[in-house]
């Protein structure tokens, strides 16, 4: 579809999941879309979650999925109803990419990557006319027409609207570098400064500890913090502690040390032994056994495990068997910053909730519309934050459509 037809036209500027969803709305609308993206290639950060089977989103029942979102859920949650689970699962079997529910209950693609499903999706986009310019790093506005630096020198383009969907601050490498902040905030947009999210967080490791272990996981064990607990696997870094289970409490643990400095995190490494039958079964008579392979036998428990034991008593283990089945069951870690943002898997902050409308169009500026992880909100991993970007996406596009008929929410 050229640029030079009468239909409206778009640009949108960033090539993940909330800017190519919205994208594909609009030209089902018979709009002419362009899509701007700094990188070569588009959806980079997309294939890399692909790595790791691409967690689409999670089947658990809505009104239980929506509670992941925390105080965002009041504003993300007519966007998820509007398109949530089903219509993304049926979205990505409409491509030929049919999914299935693990045992986790999260969704994935039956084959388990991204690049099968983003090509399938790149040759739809472009059957509908979408142009893609990558290359294209967006430098803000120039008389009300967008910039870009390009290989070839600056470039201005001009469009009905323009929908921004750039990413956090996350994996900077693969293209969302958080730079937006500064030219939106040169316009009086607010934005919440951006935070690490589903992050890891450091902890003084014995230097024996860290050159032994790091990288080793630490399998289905629950962390609890602040009357909060999380069963699921972490990993043990050279650095501190990461993984699914840590992640889900990343937003808690993070505020809290932005506000208190170092806090607790509580690992129980057998959460399916009850302490009483832990207690049974450390009071057996030990022997000649050397004391690791005691536990490894009576308790279960892995090397890793065992040497985080060790660095959560700070010296000896106990002998006691019921002071040391308390252990067992609370292993307690101090937790001295989170990592950074640029190793996080994804970013907390953003454009202010307060600055968009329904539609999500910024209040201050007419015609520019914001979605995806650039917006304020934060979800765990296990499907929750693809689902998030593409559902803005879906309710920006509508909002554009609503906007250039003239239709927009009076707000």
């Amino acid at each position: 579809m050229s640029e030079t037809t009468s239909s409206p036209t778009v640009a949108i500027i960033g090539a993940g999941p909330a800017g190519l969803i919205a994208a594909e709305t609009l030209a089902r609308a018979s709009v002419t879309v362009s899509v701007y993206d700094a990188m070569p290639s588009p959806a980079r950060k997309f294939l890399m979650a692909g790595r790791g089977g691409l967690n689409l989103t999670h089947s658990e029942e809505l009104d239980t999925f929506l509670t992941h979102y925390g105080d965002a859920r009041a504003v993300l949650e007519p966007m998820i109803r509007a398109f949530g689970p089903d219509a993304l699962r049926q979205w990505c079997e409409d491509l030929g990419e049919e999914t299935f529910v693990g045992s986790s209950k999260r969704v994935f693609p039956k084959s388990m990557k991204a690049s099968p499903l983003l090509r399938a999706w790149l040759k739809r986009l472009g059957d509908l006319g979408v142009t893609l310019h990558p290359r294209h790093r967006w430098t803000g506005w120039n008389d009300g027409a967008l910039t870009f630096e390009t290989p070839d020198g600056p470039v201005a383009r001009t469009a009905d609207a323009t929908l921004l969907a750039l990413g956090g601050a996350s994996w900077p490498r693969l293209g969302s570098t958080g730079a937006w902040t500064a030219i939106l905030a040169a316009h009086d947009v607010p934005v919440t400064p951006l935070a690490p999210a589903n992050c890891g967080f450091d902890v003084a490791w014995s230097d024996v500890f860290s050159e032994r272990f790091a990288g080793r996981p630490l399998k289905t064990v629950t962390v609890s913090f602040d009357g909060r607990a999380v069963r699921g696997d972490a990993m043990i870094t050279a650095h501190g502690i990461e993984g699914g289970a840590v992640y889900a409490l990343s937003a808690p643990l993070r505020e809290a040390i932005a506000r208190d400095g170092p806090v607790p995190l509580a690992v129980d490494l057998r959460p399916d032994m009850s302490l009483d039958a832990l207690i049974a079964r450390l009071s057996r008579p030990r022997g000649k056994q050397s004391q690791t392979a005691f536990l490894r036998k009576a308790a279960g428990l892995a090397p890793e495990a065992i040497g985080l034991l060790r660095e959560a008593a700070g010296k000896d283990l106990p002998t006691e068997p019921e002071a040391l089945a308390r252990l067992v069951k609370s292993a307690t870690l101090t937790l001295t910053a989170t990592r950074p943002i640029d190793r996080a898997i994804s970013s907390a902050g953003g454009v202010s909730r307060a600055a968009v409308d329904s539609a999500l169009m910024l209040r201050t500026m007419e015609g520019v519309f914001v979605a995806g992880e650039m917006l304020d909100w934060e979800a765990p991993t296990g499907g929750y934050l693809l689902q998030a970007c593409f559902s803005t996406g879906v309710t920006a596009a509508q909002g554009m459509l609503s906007f250039m008929k003239g239709t927009a929410p009076q707000q």
